[in-house]
């Protein structure tokens, strides 16, 4: 049996990622297993349905999806590009390692017009901006893209699974002129 096999399934299966530079130690050693072992990891869930993949420092779960789901699919990363354009408004190095606090982007909103539009934009259910950045992080924590480094300081760090987000949005290509073009 592989060590760490159920741990790893329980992040994993949960959509959420491995990353080598995870704030958790417990992440950090599943890591390391994994790379050691890639092939028997990837044929023991592929198995059972998952197909374990690698990226840039981060292991994740995909599944072979119909075409109907993953147009759904391409509908919800719609959200997820608008939130990784704020971000990188913020700071255009935001990315793995990058370390941040909520109140550090409350102040750049307050005084960047750019940033308020947009954050406005991020959460229709959301008025005030202190709320929009708490479902933020809230949303970049769940999905495993930044983990809480320090909680007394409120200090959030970007792991090496934001690379995914980065990565899906370089392969989009966007063509002029091919808004109603059939696939």
């Amino acid at each position: 049996m592989l060590k760490y096999s159920k741990e790893i399934f329980d992040i994993l299966s949960k959509g959420s990622f491995i990353s080598m530079n995870s704030v958790s130690q417990a992440n950090r050693a599943y890591f390391d297993q994994i790379e050691d072992d890639f092939e028997n990891y990837r044929e023991y869930y592929e198995g059972i349905g998952f197909v374990l993949e690698s990226g840039n420092g981060y292991f994740y779960f995909s599944r072979h999806e119909q075409r109907v789901n993953a147009v759904d699919k391409l509908a919800r990363f719609c959200d997820w590009i608008d939130r990784l354009d704020f971000l990188k408004t913020f700071n255009s190095a935001f990315g793995s390692g990058f370390v941040y606090t909520k109140a550090k982007i409350l102040e750049r909103i307050s005084c960047d017009m750019e940033l308020k539009d947009k954050a406005t934009k991020l959460y229709a259910d959301k008025k005030a901006f202190a709320d929009v950045i708490d479902r933020l992080t809230d949303d970049f924590v769940k999905a495993g893209f930044v983990e809480l480094e320090n909680d007394l300081e409120g200090l959030y760090k970007v792991t090496a699974s934001f690379h995914y987000l980065e990565e899906m949005v370089n392969c989009l290509n966007i063509v002029e002129g091919a808004e109603n073009e059939i696939p």
